[in-house]
């Protein structure tokens, strides 16, 4: 079975991810693939594609209460900007750890759904030799050593079709976060009318202070799980298809977690790239002296690979109402545009996709095959 025939079955226990072993690649720490060129007297196609990245605090009771109204709320928000034709065209979710999440996807109208890590799914990668000493429990208090209480809390919901779902989460953890199975998903997506799919990865990292153990602690475990995002990337990724990125990266005001291993990103940060005089988009500044990456703990980013490019255009806070707020973070929506040479032919999606309807109450999705 080749990568882009690959389908995760979505079930009522989450996302678990049909073995493919064709899809993996070494697990070293390569260079991203090479950027599209597209011929100057080429004639061109493009499209446009939003993607928003948003925390929804969904944590489960008694660690917060009154979450369940709240996630209803953002999902009639996303549904009356849908009303509007300005919904995202794929959300990235983090902390959707409470079975109220479904009632957030039901009201939002997004006819594709896919979430990961589960509670009981382990690291795909091996353990690093040279960390044995930081894998020792140390801080049973704070969390280590009492195994997982919840799943990953990511999610991905999309107007455009799902192909192809993987996840792993994190070998490493530090203090109250190893109480969920935290790390990243890849999602792989059909974009009408273009020659290649869409790979997309949503990730939630190790926190600081909100981990409750010594920082430095939290800071090797978030070092460890950047270094282990970069291999599930290239592990993962699909050759010469582009590549978006987002997430909860825990990196605000933290350049010692930011800047870990920046020359072995296979992408660009969207902040980064945008503050670039030459790159400059919509809803941005030139950085100046500053660093605005370092002011959310949200992150988005992008890479070119094969015969389309793709690079950022726009980008929008949303949900940051000084009242009535529904969320300790703010909605990050990013607009790319993607362009590819008219003489190549489109991808059709696979004779079946997998149509998520969340029609089972709150644990579970139904599952649909389209033909």
């Amino acid at each position: 079975m080749s990568c882009l025939a690959t389908l995760s079955m979505i079930s009522t226990l989450g996302a678990a991810t049909v073995p493919d072993q064709a899809c993996n690649r070494s697990m070293d720490l390569a260079a991203p693939p090479a950027a599209a060129q597209l011929a100057p007297t080429a004639e061109l196609r493009s499209a446009e594609i939003s993607v928003l990245t948003y925390n929804i605090r969904g944590l489960p009771w008694p660690v917060v209460s009154g979450r369940a109204k709240a996630l209803k709320e953002i999902g009639a928000e996303l549904a009356a900007m849908r009303q509007e034709g300005r919904q995202p065209d794929v959300i990235l979710l983090q902390e959707g750890f409470r079975r109220d999440v479904s009632d957030l996807v039901k009201t939002s109208g997004y006819r594709y759904w896919a979430r990961g890590p589960s509670r009981s799914e382990r690291a795909w990668d091996r353990p690093q030799d040279d960390v044995r000493e930081f894998s020792s429990v140390r801080y049973v208090l704070s969390g280590e050593g009492m195994g997982k209480f919840t799943n990953g809390g990511l999610h991905v919901l999309s107007d455009l079709p799902i192909m192809r779902v993987q996840s792993s989460p994190y070998r490493y953890c530090a203090g109250l976060d190893c109480l969920a199975n935290k790390g990243a998903m890849l999602v792989t997506l059909a974009l009408p009318g273009a020659p290649v799919y869409i790979d997309v990865i949503n990730t939630h990292l190790n926190s600081k202070g909100a981990a409750k153990v010594p920082r430095p602690r939290s800071l090797r475990a978030h070092n460890l799980q950047t270094e282990e995002l970069i291999t599930f990337i290239n592990d993962r990724r699909t050759a010469n298809t582009p590549l978006l990125v987002g997430g909860d990266f825990n990196v605000k005001n933290a350049p010692e977690r930011y800047d870990y291993l920046a020359g072995l990103r296979p992408y660009r940060v969207v902040s980064e790239f945008c503050s670039e005089a030459a790159n400059a988009c919509a809803g941005q500044e030139p950085a100046g002296a500053s660093r605005p990456w370092l002011r959310s703990q949200d992150l988005q980013a992008f890479a070119n690979a094969g015969p389309v490019t793709v690079h950022p255009v726009k980008i929008e806070t949303m949900f940051h109402r000084a009242e009535n707020r529904l969320s300790d973070h703010d909605g990050y929506l990013v607009r790319y545009r993607l362009a590819w040479e008219a003489a190549l032919a489109a991808t059709e999606p696979a004779a079946k996709t997998v149509e998520v309807k969340p029609q089972m109450g709150t644990w579970g999705v139904k599952v649909a095959w389209r033909r």
